[in-house]
């Protein structure tokens, strides 16, 4: 049923603006006749329930529009944030590799540093214990009845002997089996039993 009201009235009634009831009253989409110089509109009240559900139908895509707006900025935001984590991760990264190659280097050096100080104790002590060890040990062969080849020398020059004269009593008799003089040719070892020596002088 149609009824005729103010273009205000219209606008309002079918949801538009009074541009747009204007624009269609050009258009010849609303019927309107003007009293008194004012414009009148006929407006059917089927059409009034077609435009309410239009509004609503749009107020719902906007509602919809909206709700997408929204998803998209929580996205952006988590896709934001995710990108501020790995940077930072990033930075955290790179910040413990610098520390363990730091670390790493000290190590070394503290290593470095005792090996010196350990060449360093073993030297001293070394000069310390060496001459106690040879000591030690002149005395095992001793006590194992054996003497030094020098020892050996020292006692043929107390009778005159040269070197060359001692290399060749030695020599001789280890040719002709003297068993005081053994020779060990594989290590070329010389071992002389401790004993009498007059028939060699």
């Amino acid at each position: 049923m149609e009824r005729l009201v103010t273009t205000s009235q219209a606008a309002e009634i079918l949801g538009l603006s009074l541009q747009g009831i204007h624009y269609r009253i050009k258009k010849n989409q609303l019927k309107s006749i003007k009293k008194d110089g004012k414009i009148f509109v006929y407006v059917d009240d089927s059409k009034k329930v077609y435009q309410q559900e239009q509004k609503v139908e749009a107020i719902k895509q906007e509602s919809n529009f909206n709700n997408y707006e929204a998803v998209i900025e929580v996205k952006n935001e988590q896709i934001e944030l995710l990108k501020k984590s790995m940077k930072w991760m990033k930075k955290q990264y790179i910040s413990e590799i610098f520390r363990l190659e730091k670390n790493q280097k000290r190590i070394i050096e503290v290593f470095n540093s005792e090996i010196k100080l350990l060449q360093s104790a073993f030297n001293e002590m070394r000069s310390i214990y060496k001459p106690q060890i040879e000591q030690k040990i002149s005395e095992q062969k001793q006590n194992s009845g054996f003497i030094a080849l020098k020892d050996f020398f020292i006692l043929m020059k107390r009778e005159n002997k040269s070197d060359k004269e001692i290399k060749h009593i030695i020599f001789e008799a280890i040719k002709n089996g003297d068993r005081r003089f053994i020779y060990n040719k594989i290590e070329k070892k010389l071992l002389i039993l401790d004993s009498n020596f007059e028939d060699l002088i």
